[in-house]
């Protein structure tokens, strides 16, 4: 087998020899790779091993964004004032971060008001339109039909950087610094024009 690890000087060994290897360093003698020729085996402490993948593995399930999931059921009959209450919930929750399944019920002989289901659940993403967007269009499935909704996400607006700023600003105030220049050049040309009359005249 090839021997690898930390403490120990690679290459080919015997079981016996790698083991012994191991054993003189109270570690463990791992398989790593049965597939390769010869097969791979490592000199770790197997338990420490264990324990950080362990560790490893409850971060990155930690690391992992939870997706909550909301219903609101409505019927085909579903008043102004329900629909009110239940947008208002459903505004609450995509604000929350929570995507919405909303949906209409059909009981009995009502599945023949499909169409009404339709408009009422297009209406339902209408008015959360500021706030959500569609990830499925209605679909009646059985005897509800649903809709999808996710939560926007809204990126933050950019801000100018200070060094940026401030060299705007030093930019504008050379350019104000600069604009009396030219009158003064002229008054002083002027000046000197004047002396030179005053002097040919005399």
């Amino acid at each position: 087998m090839r021997l690898v690890g930390d403490n120990v000087e690679q290459g080919i060994y015997t079981t016996d020899q790698a083991r012994r290897m191991a054993q003189d360093q109270n570690l463990d003698l791992v398989e790593i790779s049965p597939t390769a020729s010869p097969p791979v085996c490592r000199v770790i402490d197997y338990s420490k091993f264990k324990y950080e993948q362990k560790k490893k593995t409850r971060e990155l399930k930690a690391k992992q964004t939870k997706v909550v999931i909301k219903e609101i059921r409505f019927g085909p009959n579903t008043d102004d004032h329900d629909f009110a209450f239940k947008l208002k919930h459903a505004q609450e929750f995509l604000k929350e971060g929570a995507k919405i399944k909303a949906y209409v019920h059909f009981v009995g002989r009502s599945i023949v008001f499909k169409e009404r289901g339709e408009i009422l659940l297009l209406k339902f993403a209408q008015a959360l339109e500021d706030l959500a967007k569609v990830e499925q269009l209605p679909k009646l499935e059985g005897k509800r039909m649903f809709l999808y909704l996710a939560p926007k996400v809204v990126a933050p607006p950019k801000k100018v950087a200070p060094k940026e700023a401030d060299k705007a600003k030093s930019t504008d105030k050379a350019a104000k610094t600069a604009a009396p220049a030219p009158v003064a050049k002229a008054k002083e040309t002027a000046s000197v024009e004047t002396d030179a009359a005053d002097q040919a005249a005399e």
